[in-house]
């Protein structure tokens, strides 16, 4: 006992310091600590993180929770169609379906939920839902190009990440639904809101858990306590499945449409990652046209933006104090996109360190509330997606003039018009021809902090132990819509890994070495579009030459990613798979 004892003491101490650290190092990084720290600091830092986090983890044994690799089984994983198919049949028709549930629970009234994305001391460390302010969703496509590979189905919730494995209960449930059905995939992505009900376990009522798995791991007795509420997960993976099959009930033929545009930076906000230079600035847009429209057959517009949606979830004040459930601007821009008799359907993209970057000023319209700009925002980019191709003329003479002069009123000189120069995109019409590609890739967990988490089952990630490392398996995914290419990532992806950019260079990067492996744009071609927190939220996907646990100058993402080697394992798979489609 004197043992275990000196454990708990030694945990208490390290876990005191990390939050220590993490506070002064964030204050220091808010008031430009790239000033003061050099990369020798950067350097420094990583190091003390990884011995006194690295110490932490290895008095805390090995529970349940970890399995050994020997074990392990890649069950409910769909590699994709069987070939990969060079054109369409000259009878080939598209074919798509719609489902939409919410997952807002009924008892959120009288039961504690807590929000993912945002956790401050001045909510005690956990956010409890005390408001909702409009809605969570799951949204759900079904496509097929009628070539017999099987149908492939797309869910998109509103939550700050979904987990591989919870992902593959959900794929199991729609398999029990529909036994006969032949999948080419199951993707299922995230939005990232930080202002949805807590999927991953982080953001939950934490110390508590923490400290009690710890003691159970320490006296080897019960059952860890999962950090995520398992009844909320279980009523997503109902709601999605159910989601999932009215969007195959519902399929129909008709006709696939593709625009794609270059939107002002402003609506963009690189606001921590600076080693990072790229910015991907494109709104894409499919339009999928039934045959024949009428009451249960809707045009669907699919719409792929990269920013977080993380503008009502922050704690500003006792009002705004981070606790509304919230779709943010993904649903005030699903609600725009409705209304004009369009299902929606959403894909963010790579988006680690991007934000919205319209929202703090509003354009000089005052809001009383941050989800009322997350709506204004919302509203915006709905307008937008909508009007990808019309014409300035077109866009003036449908406008809302009546908002517009009283929003202009009140702004004044800050105000400014989206559509003002507005040039349209080009619309074109996809061939039916639908390949997909999903391979799996092992990852080398180096974080402390993530073995730590994994130990003591707060996550719902499946976790292998070979040898002293641990690793995890993630999907990653290549798909050609017609011509159009997509690459389906797991987590926050920074966005050097897509366009290429300055972290990847020896020169911009803080170790000094370049990455060494080709950018997605390299490897597929510069207009390849990225789905982002594909099939598994595995935290940020940092460049290896670039990742440094020193929470300053730019480096606070590595503390919530799965390690070093996750950049490279996941852009290596690309490799390959460029080999045998590029």
């Amino acid at each position: 006992m004197k043992k275990i004892s000196k454990k708990v003491v030694s945990v208490i101490l390290a876990l005191s310091m990390i939050f220590a650290c993490a506070s002064s190092m964030g204050a220091s990084a808010a008031s430009s600590a790239g000033e003061f720290f050099t990369d020798v600091g950067v350097f420094a830092l990583d190091k003390l993180l990884n011995v006194i986090v690295g110490a932490l983890n290895a008095v805390v044994p090995d529970t349940k929770e970890i399995s050994r690799m020997k074990d392990y089984t890649n069950d409910y994983f769909f590699s994709g169609t069987e070939t990969m198919l060079e054109e369409a049949d000259e009878a080939a028709k598209w074919k798509l379906g719609y489902g939409k549930a919410s997952i807002v629970p009924e008892d959120w009234q009288t039961k504690e939920y807590y929000l993912g994305g945002f956790m401050a001391m001045s909510n005690g460390m956990k956010n409890k839902v005390e408001e909702v302010v409009d809605g969570v969703d799951v949204r759900v496509i079904a496509v097929d190009d009628g070539s017999g590979r099987g149908i492939a189905v797309f869910a998109n919730i509103d939550s700050i990440g979904m987990s591989n494995y919870d992902i593959k209960n959900i794929r199991k449930a729609l398999i029990e639904l529909l036994p006969d059905q032949k999948f080419s995939t199951i993707t299922v992505t995230a939005t990232h809101v930080h202002s949805g009900i807590d999927t991953q376990g982080l953001w939950t009522n934490l110390f508590p858990k923490l400290f009690g798995n710890m003691a159970k791991a320490f006296l080897h007795v019960g059952k860890m306590t999962p950090g995520v509420d398992t009844e909320y997960l279980d009523f997503i993976t109902k709601q999605a499945s159910t989601a999932m099959k009215t969007a195959i009930e519902n399929m129909t033929e008709g006709t696939m449409t593709y625009a794609v545009k270059e939107l002002s930076e402003e609506y963009f906000n690189n606001k921590n990652r600076p080693s990072s230079d790229s910015l991907i600035q494109e709104m894409a847009r499919f339009v999928f046209t039934p045959d024949v429209i009428d009451d249960s057959h809707k045009k669907t517009m699919i719409v792929n933006y990269a920013a977080h949606p993380d503008i009502t979830g922050l704690a500003v004040d006792d009002i705004d104090n981070g606790r509304q459930l919230s779709g943010d601007y993904v649903y005030s821009m699903g609600q725009t996109i409705e209304a004009a008799d369009y299902n929606f359907m959403f894909f963010n993209g790579a988006i680690a360190g991007i934000y919205t970057g319209r929202h703090p000023s509003s354009d000089g319209v005052p809001n009383a509330r941050r989800w009322m700009e997350a709506s204004r925002i919302g509203r915006e980019l709905g307008q937008i997606a909508l009007n990808l191709t019309n014409s300035e003329e077109v866009i003036r003479a449908n406008a809302d003039w009546e908002t517009i002069n009283k929003e202009m009123e009140i702004g004044g000189d800050y105000y400014t018009l989206w559509f003002e120069g507005w040039e349209p995109a080009t619309e074109k019409e996809l061939d039916p021809l639908l390949n997909i590609r999903i391979d799996e890739v092992k990852i080398k967990v180096t974080n402390p902090l993530i073995k730590l988490v994994g130990k003591l089952g707060l996550v719902n990630y499946n976790v292998y132990k070979e040898g002293l490392n641990y690793y995890i398996f993630v999907e990653i995914g290549y798909m050609e819509l017609g011509d159009v290419k997509v690459v389906m990532m797991p987590g926050e992806i920074v966005q050097d890994l897509i366009e290429g950019g300055s972290s990847l260079t020896a020169e911009g990067s803080y170790s000094g070495k370049d990455f060494g492996i080709p950018c997605i744009d390299d490897l597929f071609g510069e207009d390849t579009l990225c789905f982002g927190l594909a099939n598994d939220a595995i935290g940020y996907v940092v460049p290896d030459n670039d990742y440094a646990m020193a929470l300053i100058a730019g480096h606070y993402q590595e503390m919530i990613s799965l390690g070093k080697y996750a950049a490279s394992s996941i852009m290596k798979g690309f490799v390959e798979i460029a080999k045998d489609v590029a």
